[in-house]
């Protein structure tokens, strides 16, 4: 590869994908490599603010599945930036198929503390089913389209069964909790409503093991170090980019970049980062000429939904002290709903309940509260006084003390951010595996040693298994990466490559 180092590699987004892909390029020698970011900063949707003196996350907020397998959780444990017990083997070893032992404290919209004994009949139904959610993977003939449809149907089927015992006003109480507990699934899966979700490629999400750890000091340490690592003026800031010239002929190879500013860069090479919400919207001024239909098709097809944090402060906790999770059950949505009928009235309906901020040493007695969907979208265009508002109205009516005041809040407005459009992407109604090879497949697709790769794609929506994860996009990252450093290596590519596919 020795006479081919100075290729010239452009990275459009300067997130964890495109650090990641220019990490690996420049360790391998490459000495013409560049990032344009359209913001001021670096890591993209890892945001790490303030919130008064403590360190709050704006954007990602764990690393999912903390073990060997995880890059992200070998990193940060290499750069020193975790507590120890999340470096403990019992941490690692720790494996719940995605779910986490929390300790949970549940009220209802009536005002009542009640138990997790209270909730357990709908808790063991929802965890059955979900778990059979991803039983249809790839399989022809899942019996709905969506996993939302699939859990309402199920419910009503089983709980005439399996709650014959239980009173009709206990059994509308527990449908009223798996109401919450589709409205929580939408946060993970950053969708507006599970009926969005597709059922026969739930399954294709994979998850490590480990207990979900977070950063003491926060998730932008992770980036502080990677960026330490690279060239001083590798990152062009404030550089966002209007339009990507590639070619499908065989007599042109260079693909030219214009920026907004009008400044036109050659490159031999582009390794495009941008979020799913921002190629939804803005794929066709981006790339001329435009994309091959099975590539936008794919784009239009993918979810990417919008799951924003709500962080409120106390000078007194109306939790228990070893409260994990505040889940709260309306007790008028028996009739198993994830979304608001009239969103600019009942917004707040649609926040499943918060996590505790620990350990309250570093935090005091903070909550994170989680919200998706269009009403998440609707918050964020409140003013923050109405906001606090609503929320101080909620607190009081779920614990029955008219007197808790919240001390401020703060939020993150994930929609309204004009680079991604929304959080993370999820596979759709319609969707298959087959989008997600669509996402990452390189243009031209009828490239070859003689005529090389000209754009690259990397980020969440890309991984086949790990997207709207940060180690889903570092994987991409290196991915991309790796493709180019085969392409220019007489060897096959490399193993970690192979790996990451």
């Amino acid at each position: 590869m020795a006479g081919n180092r100075n290729v010239n590699i452009v990275i459009i987004g300067s997130g964890i994908a495109g650090i990641a892909a220019c990490h690996r390029l420049v360790n391998s020698g490459f000495t013409n490599v560049h990032i344009l970011e359209a913001t001021e900063r670096s890591g993209g949707r890892i945001k790490t603010g303030r919130f008064g003196d403590k360190v709050i996350e704006i954007g990602a907020n764990w690393i999912h599945g903390p073990s060997e397998e995880n890059p992200v959780f070998c990193l940060a444990r290499h750069y020193g930036l975790l507590d120890p017990e999340a470096l403990t083997q019992e941490n690692q070893a720790f494996d719940l198929g995605g779910e986490t032992p929390w300790i949970t404290n549940i009220f209802s919209s009536s005002g009542r503390k009640l138990s997790e004994k209270d909730i357990y009949p709908a808790l063991e139904m929802f965890t059955v089913l979900l778990n059979e959610s991803s039983q249809f993977q790839n399989q022809m003939g899942e019996p709905c389209t969506s996993v939302g449809d699939f859990i309402r149907s199920e419910v009503r089927k089983r709980c005439v069964e399996k709650w014959k015992d239980i009173d009709s006003a206990t059994r509308s109480f527990q449908l009223c909790v798996i109401s919450g507990m589709l409205k929580r699934e939408c946060c993970v899966n950053g969708s507006h409503s599970l009926d969005e979700v597709g059922l026969g490629a739930f399954g294709q999400y994979k998850t490590f093991p480990g207990l979900d750890c977070t950063f003491p000091g926060g998730y932008e340490g992770l980036i502080a170090n990677l960026m330490s690592e690279l060239p001083d003026d590798i990152v062009k800031y404030n550089r966002p980019v209007r339009s990507v010239y590639w070619s499908n002929n065989e007599k042109q190879s260079s693909v030219m970049v214009e920026c907004e500013d009008g400044e036109r860069i050659n490159a031999d090479h582009v390794i495009v980062t941008v979020p799913l919400g921002y190629l939804k919207r803005h794929h066709s001024r981006l790339f001329h000429p435009p994309l091959p239909l099975h590539k936008l098709h794919s784009i239009q097809r993918l979810g990417f939904g919008t799951n924003n944090k709500i962080f409120v402060e106390f000078n007194e906790p109306w939790w228990d002290a070893d409260c994990d999770v505040i889940q709260l059950v309306w007790e008028d949505e028996d009739a198993l709903v994830d979304q608001v009928p009239d969103v600019k009235s009942s917004w707040i309906k649609k926040l499943f309940g918060f996590t505790v901020l620990k350990p309250t040493e570093r935090y005091g007695h903070l909550l994170c509260g989680w919200i998706a969907g269009h009403e998440s979208e609707y918050m964020e265009t409140l003013p923050e006084q109405e906001v606090t508002d609503v929320v101080t109205q909620l607190v009081r009516r779920f614990t029955g003390n008219p007197s808790i005041t919240p001390r401020r809040i703060q939020r993150s407005q994930w929609f309204q951010n004009p680079w991604t459009n929304g959080s993370y992407s999820y596979l759709a109604t319609g969707c298959s595996q087959q989008d997600l090879e669509n996402m990452m497949e390189p243009l031209p697709s009828n490239a070859s040693k003689a005529r090389p790769l000209q754009v690259l794609f990397a980020g969440e929506a890309t991984h086949l298994c790990y997207f709207s994860t940060v180690h889903g996009a570092l994987l991409t990252g290196w991915r991309e990466a790796d493709r180019l450093i085969s392409h220019y290596s007489s060897t096959n590519p490399s193993r970690q490559y192979k790996a990451n596919m």
